[in-house]
């Protein structure tokens, strides 16, 4: 079974903890991260500065936070709405 492979395009921060992402496929999801930031990687995150300097990874195509955390494309793209 072929699974597709996502690549993150481009991002917004649209409110505290919520980006707006792009896909290479054209289509985007709103996201708000703050009910799954816990534990020792995603819970640092919960500081907003920290949070706010997502950016991405070229190579992989996603988000990554200075700390490590990152998420797979196709977890961000098939986000349950909200």
């Amino acid at each position: 079974m072929k699974h597709p492979i996502y690549r993150v395009r481009s991002f917004e921060i649209v409110s505290a903890y919520t980006l707006r992402v792009g896909f290479d496929d054209g289509t985007e999801q709103t996201i708000n991260f703050r009910p799954i930031l816990a534990g020792e990687l995603f819970g640092p995150l919960r500081d907003l500065a920290l949070f706010n300097q997502v950016r991405i990874d070229s190579e992989v195509g996603t988000l990554v936070w200075p700390n490590g955390a990152d998420f797979d494309p196709a977890t961000l793209h098939d986000w349950p709405a909200q």
